[in-house]
């Protein structure tokens, strides 16, 4: 199998297309699509860390979650200039998925979290620009805080916050990841127990503290490492292509 071709696979399946709005640049970044497939890398970020493990153990492609490009054009100057280089010189293709890579019913990260956590069905949640990328339900049992916390793999280490203002048990949560803290409103106006998200902005604790709600937030990176792991697998498992995941932990 050509990168390529297991990139057009990848993007057929988490339906790129349908986030003509992303900020990012999802798809092929960099690389040399018409290599052959014999590794591949996963990591969140694309960073010179991710890029240079990938290369130093032999993969083809580093797929992430958040890559190089976002937005309008930037010169390809300074450190953005020496992590397209080194990719490039490692002959090294970057795949970048961001919110397809959120709100994939099975392989997104918030999908992924709902699954670890036992919930044997969710409904989408989340609304962002049209397109709901998180999910939301009950837990199998009720849990506290803390205890989903742990399931998730959430840490003072990892970045996480707990602002608990609410019930001490809890039954229905919402899942958005990354920095959603600003959609606690929508968990708030569905009157679930618990919303779990990666990072929030200051001014979210009065919106907590004044509703009676409780909020989770892991950590923007460890919130967004499920959706790439699920790739992972699948990768292996699927197109029997061997494979690895490169944990550069921010602690953000």
């Amino acid at each position: 199998m050509l990168v390529r071709e297991y990139a057009e696979e990848i993007i057929r399946r988490l339906d790129v297309s349908s986030f003509p709005f992303d900020l990012s640049l999802n798809g092929i970044q960099i690389g040399a699509p018409d290599r052959e497939l014999r590794k591949a890398a996963f990591a969140v970020d694309a960073s010179f860390d991710t890029i240079d493990s990938a290369v130093e153990n032999g993969a083809d492609i580093l797929v992430v979650h958040h890559g190089l490009f976002w937005g309008s054009p930037i010169a390809v100057t300074g450190a953005h200039y020496r992590r397209v280089k080194r990719a490039i010189d490692g002959g090294l293709t970057l795949l970048a998925l961001h919110l397809p890579l959120d709100a994939h019913p099975l392989l997104g990260n918030n999908a992924q979290m709902a699954l670890m956590l036992g919930m044997k069905s969710f409904d989408p949640f989340g609304d962002y620009k049209g397109i709901r990328i998180g999910f939301s339900g009950h837990l199998p049992f009720p849990m506290t805080v803390h205890e989903i916390a742990r399931i998730l793999g959430f840490s003072e280490e990892t970045g996480m916050q707990v602002l608990k203002f609410g019930c001490d048990m809890i039954d229905t949560v919402g899942i958005i990841s990354g920095g959603a803290g600003d959609d606690v409103d929508q968990a708030i106006r569905d009157g679930l127990d618990l919303f779990i998200t990666g990072t929030v902005p200051h001014e979210v604790f009065h919106t907590v503290k004044e509703n009676g709600m409780n909020l989770l937030a892991g950590g923007h990176y460890r919130s967004e490492v499920f959706g790439v792991k699920a790739l992972m697998r699948m990768t292996e498992k699927e197109f029997g292509v061997p494979s690895f995941f490169i944990d550069a932990e921010t602690g953000l």
